[in-house]
């Protein structure tokens, strides 16, 4: 999931005080924000991620790439007289947790935008609880399409379940069968054997990837199912070293992904395991023993290492002192706040340059008509709350590291 500028929107907005509201307190906020507009208003974004445990790394990406989006919102006084803050909560991947914390950000009155969470089985605990309370929540890197599009998106119905809901990242509609595409035409793969880790993101990835696959005219030539923190996965190398596949598709995460190649090769079957944007992390390599070169990931976006426009990004980044990489999500998550942001500046503008006592309701409604150039392209949402943006990459590892292959934007 990749990236591009960042040109500010430059929407003038009225410059007088902002008066104390009911979703606004006096630079109260918990946490994050760097410099801060003496006397103004508070605005909170939540984050919510994994912040511990085996996905951290990704989560790890979000909270700190949105924490610098805060930072930099601040210094340039992007909203006169607002403030913005931080409150990040940690959900483990864990879809309870998750929706804990939504109760808990729903409860603070000065959060009006919540980014997050990484994982599509946590979103789903989350998303109802946000749309009561008319609170915006953008996540950078769900792909599930029933978030946005409903549960009868595969049958032509798509419907969309919650108003609130917006997301920086391509869903796995695109990304399955742009794998797809890749693996049977520029691959030349004609028999592959496709796994899944039975959660809603994995699952769902695996299935799209299948029908596409099959459609082009290639044969899947076996299925199984992994558990999520399972580490042996010998009875699944087996079968497909006994499959006749000449690749493997993944659906699930990189920690499981990493296992799953290595033990694939292990067995004897040195074929190529491919997946989806949660196995492009450089802990998919770290988790094989065996070399992964010639295994392949999807990811949305175009490299940002090689997008001029994302290079003040990267800098920033840098500059900030971050211990952890902004990893796969980081600049979906910095748009994500910067949507959030641009919203919020819009409302205070229409509402004479105050935060309205319903601004949590009027944000969502002006994340509709957000637009703006942003560290993954151009950024603006559809009727589903989808991005727009439906640019994808391949990469695949190459001497211990991923390197693209081949960034196109995929038309459906």
């Amino acid at each position: 999931m990749r990236h591009r500028s960042l040109i500010l929107l430059t929407s003038v907005l009225t410059t007088g005080a902002l008066t104390l509201t009911a979703c606004g307190s006096r630079d109260e906020g918990k946490s994050g924000g760097g410099d801060t507009n003496a006397g103004g208003t508070t605005v909170v974004i939540g984050v919510d991620a994994p912040l511990t445990g085996s996905l951290s790394a990704l989560g790890m990406g979000i909270k700190n790439s949105a924490d610098l989006a805060i930072q930099i919102a601040n210094k340039n006084k992007e909203v006169p007289g607002v403030t913005f803050k931080m409150e990040a909560l940690d959900d483990q991947a864990v879809p309870a947790t998750g929706k804990a914390n939504a109760t808990k950000l729903v409860g603070m009155k000065d959060v009006l935008g919540v980014v997050g969470p990484l994982n599509s089985g946590v979103s789903q605990s989350m998303q109802a609880d946000f749309a009561r309370a008319n609170l915006t929540q953008i996540s950078p890197a769900n792909t599930s399409p029933s978030l946005s599009q409903g549960d009868n998106w595969g049958k032509g119905e798509k419907k969309r379940p919650f108003p609130t809901y917006f997301r920086t990242a391509t869903t796995d509609v695109i990304q399955g069968k742009f794998a797809a595409n890749y693996l049977f035409k520029d691959a030349g793969k004609k028999k592959v054997f496709v796994v899944n880790d039975k959660q809603t993101y994995g699952a769902g990835l695996a299935a799209i990837f299948s029908d596409e696959f099959k459609r082009l005219g290639g044969q899947v030539v076996g299925t199984d199912s992994v558990t999520v923190k399972e580490t042996d996965f010998s009875s699944t190398a087996t079968k497909i070293k006994g499959s006749g596949a000449d690749s493997v598709y993944f659906g699930g995460q990189y920690p499981e992904g990493g296992l799953l190649s290595d033990q694939i090769k292990k067995a004897g079957a040195k074929i190529p395991t491919m997946g989806g944007d949660a196995l492009y992390d450089p802990e998919f390599i770290k988790a094989s023993g065996e070399s992964n070169d010639g295994d392949l990931a999807t990811s949305v976006g175009y490299p940002i290492e090689k997008l001029p426009n994302a290079k003040k990004f990267i800098e920033d980044y840098k500059a900030a002192g971050y211990k952890e990489a902004y990893s796969a999500y980081g600049g979906y998550s910095y748009d994500a706040v910067w949507s959030i942001i641009q919203a919020v500046k819009a409302v205070v503008a229409d509402n004479g340059g105050k935060v309205p006592s319903d601004a949590r309701a009027k944000v969502t409604q002006a994340m509709a008509k957000v637009s703006f150039d942003g560290v993954t392209g151009t950024i603006s949402y559809d009727e589903f709350g989808d991005t727009t943006n439906k640019q994808l990459t391949v990469y695949t590892v190459k001497n211990g590291a991923w390197t693209d292959l081949k960034s196109e934007t995929f038309k459906d």
